[in-house]
């Protein structure tokens, strides 16, 4: 309960359960304004924004926040012909061009995704590209445009060898960079030709590579939810209530989120909700509440869509009373 101490939180001091809303951001400000910016085609706020955030503390969520928006595709050609050789239109409009790209593919299998979507998917990823090594020769030491090709790359199906190439490139440049190692795990998990052994030697390697106190921990959480989330039912819950999961999660969680050098910012509540659902499914109720009470009924979509792809809060609401909150 290190965690509720560091708050001043008490699980006597529970006084009913906030009301499960799925958080769209990490809160940040910058992220509201940016996405705004880029919706109105304020390229001006849009530059400001970003400039202020530099790459050494990861703008990541900033860039999808204008990557995800609508229509940015068309207002970046204007602002990449006025500026032909600043780098940072171009890692706007690869960034973009990765969202983009996903829109035409849609979320669906691969089997009900038609000819047509996978020639628009892949054109637009490969326009990506075309900006995002741009933007790396003109700026060597930037992760983000590594980290773009990390996920250009699994679309575009180039291999684990040039995959971890990329990954290792971002690495190299922000060491602890959540998204990057995100990014990686599922490229080595079983699903994208990868194992689950490969998975979790990864994540537990780079969480506890890592010094106490990072958002990499969560990696060993994911790494068990993939597996779980690729078993059939019953296999799945055997799995996670395997004695050895728990100890695994256990482990992570005092080398992150309980570690006294554990920082709230950036994705600390997706990293939160990610140990809240990976502990109640492997049936650590005194864990599962403590992550449950932490987040403060603010729901991350990422994993919770795994449950319930149309309502995360949902599915974030039925673990929590498992738990008895």
């Amino acid at each position: 309960m290190a965690l509720l101490r560091q708050w001043g939180l008490t699980l006597g001091k529970w006084a009913g359960r906030p009301v499960a809303r799925v958080q769209e951001d990490s809160g940040d400000p910058g992220v509201r304004r940016v996405r705004d910016a880029a919706s109105a085609g304020d390229w001006a706020t849009v530059r400001e924004v970003l400039e202020a955030r530099p790459e050494s503390e990861d703008r990541t969520e900033l860039l999808w926040a204008v990557g995800e928006t609508a229509g940015v595709e068309r207002w970046i050609a204007g602002v990449l012909e006025a500026e032909p050789e600043a780098p940072l239109p171009r890692l706007v409009a690869g960034i973009r061009h990765i969202g983009w790209a996903w829109e035409a593919r849609t979320g669906a299998r691969a089997k009900d995704v038609s000819r047509e979507q996978f020639e628009v998917f892949h054109a637009r990823l490969h326009t990506a590209e075309q900006w995002l090594y741009e933007v790396a020769e003109r700026e060597p030491r930037w992760s983000s445009p590594w980290y773009g090709l990390q996920i250009t790359g699994r679309g575009l199906e180039v291999g684990q060898a040039t995959a971890r190439r990329r990954f290792e490139a971002t690495v190299r440049r922000d060491p602890h960079h959540l998204g990057a190692h995100q990014q990686q795990l599922q490229q080595v998990c079983d699903k994208w030709g990868g194992s689950h052994e490969e998975m979790h030697a990864f994540a537990r390697t780079s969480a506890f590579g890592a010094p106490g106190g990072t958002l990499l921990g969560q990696l060993v959480a994911v790494a068990h939810l993939e597996e779980w989330l690729s078993l059939d039912a019953g296999a799945d819950a055997a799995y996670m209530h395997r004695p050895e999961v728990a100890q695994s999660l256990r482990e992570a969680a005092a080398h992150s989120f309980r570690h006294p050098e554990f920082v709230r910012s950036g994705a600390w509540i997706q990293v939160l909700n990610t140990f809240a659902m990976a502990f109640s499914l492997a049936g650590d109720r005194d864990a599962a509440r403590e992550c449950f009470q932490a987040t403060e009924g603010r729901v991350t979509k990422f994993p919770w869509y795994y449950m319930n792809g149309s309502d995360p809060a949902a599915a974030y609401r039925k673990q929590r009373s498992s738990t008895g909150r």
